[in-house]
């Protein structure tokens, strides 16, 4: 495929008028493809986004998808704490200006950005440009102030450096990912360090007196999957780091879908899921997506240690390689052995006095200012420190 060859670009607003050829080719596995956009855009998240495609072609075929979204963004989620109590006593009195309108590439709970490619593209970088002057127009179009990519791996950087001279870089919350070189739960825990692993396997003897049993499972029915839902949400209600509000329904979607299983650990006495970790099984890739802790056990069950191994021996029989664990909650994946995968907004605002603010801040964001758990673990690795 040439080089310097033209893209058109062509907005859509539903996976469904996309082929399926083309979702299989641009998100093959292990990328969460057309039936994750599915799920999302039957869940009824109206009230939380509107969904979008941009669909990329050549002069002869469509050969990229840029999954997309908008979202009114609460202020205080972009605004550094300093000026958040100025922010909300604007807010009080404009309540529109509690919220900037965005328009995101990427998908609200996806790990990763991507804009997915047909093999034979050679110029990644045209393609992606062609996208952002799209957005451009899309966003005016929109009413969004704002545009992102949003939580773009570092092997993008290269492309966005070769043209987005107006979009300013915006240090994300790492993901995180641990290796199984051999598809076994031993070369799991080989790539640990050794204080690291004697911690864990104490921990792991401790979970394995607890009163519970574990559970492999697809398609739950509804007992289950009330349960299964009621453990999700005390588990988001406990977070401090709050983008997107899944329903009951996207649960009930995505649990149909044949990469969905659900690890549950049910108390051995009443049968009760007091956990449960919904993976997807993509080839060699697990992704290990949510999770959900009945709080009320006792801590001495170590439920969450339970689960993990629970997780690792049922991605070791799927002859996968790696799971990967998402953002957040970072102080007990770091301790599972967990690699921070650095991963990098692109943004602009239209307003070029409000860019250039954005961009000074962004300049101050890093790990160490973003989560009190990355703060202490780069006290111990300094080097680990993304740079961008």
């Amino acid at each position: 495929m040439k080089s310097n060859m033209k893209f058109e670009v062509k907005w859509v607003n539903s996976e469904s008028e996309i082929s399926l050829e083309l979702w299989e080719a641009c998100f093959p596995s292990p990328f969460e493809g057309r039936w994750w956009y599915k799920a999302l855009e039957l869940s009824g998240l109206q009230d939380q986004f509107t969904f979008m495609y941009a669909v990329v072609s050549d002069t002869s075929e469509a050969i990229a998808i840029a999954p997309a979204f908008v979202m009114d963004v609460p202020m205080r989620l972009v605004l550094p704490p300093p000026l958040i109590p100025f922010a909300n006593i604007v807010g009080y009195a404009f309540p529109s200006a509690r919220y900037q309108r965005t328009l995101f590439i990427g998908s609200p709970c996806s790990d990763e950005g991507r804009v997915g490619m047909l093999t034979g593209v050679i110029n990644r970088s045209k393609v992606l440009q062609s996208v952002n002057q799209a957005m451009e127009l899309q966003a005016k179009q929109l009413n969004a102030s704002m545009r992102v990519w949003k939580d773009f791996p570092q092997d993008y950087a290269k492309d966005f450096s070769a043209f987005a001279i107006k979009l300013f870089p915006l240090v994300s919350f790492p993901g995180t990912v641990v290796r199984l070189p051999d598809a076994t739960k031993a070369s799991y825990l080989a790539t640990l360090k050794s204080s690291r692993r004697n911690k864990l396997n104490k921990k792991l003897r401790l979970a394995a007196e607890s009163p519970v049993d574990v559970e492999i499972m697809q398609k739950p029915d509804k007992a289950s999957m009330n349960a299964i839902f009621s453990l999700f949400w005390q588990t988001y209600e406990k977070g401090t780091t709050k983008f997107e509000r899944l329903n009951r329904k996207f649960f009930d979607l995505i649990a149909n879908e044949s990469y969905a299983h659900f690890i549950v650990l049910r108390e051995r006495n009443s049968h009760n899921i007091v956990a449960f970790m919904l993976c997807f099984a993509l080839g060699e890739h697990v992704i290990n997506k949510f999770i959900g802790i009945d709080y009320k056990k006792p801590k001495e069950w170590f439920l969450y240690f339970k689960l993990w191994e629970a997780a690792v021996d049922w991605t070791a029989s799927q002859q996968a390689k790696s799971i990967q664990s998402g953002q957040t909650g970072y102080s007990p994946k770091i301790e599972l052995g967990h690699t921070l995968v650095p991963l990098t907004n692109y943004c602009a605002h239209e307003n070029p006095f409000i860019q250039w603010i954005y961009a000074k801040v962004a300049k101050t964001i890093n790990w160490d200012t973003l989560d009190e758990d990355l703060a202490t673990y780069l006290q111990a690795y300094p080097d680990e420190k993304p740079k961008i």
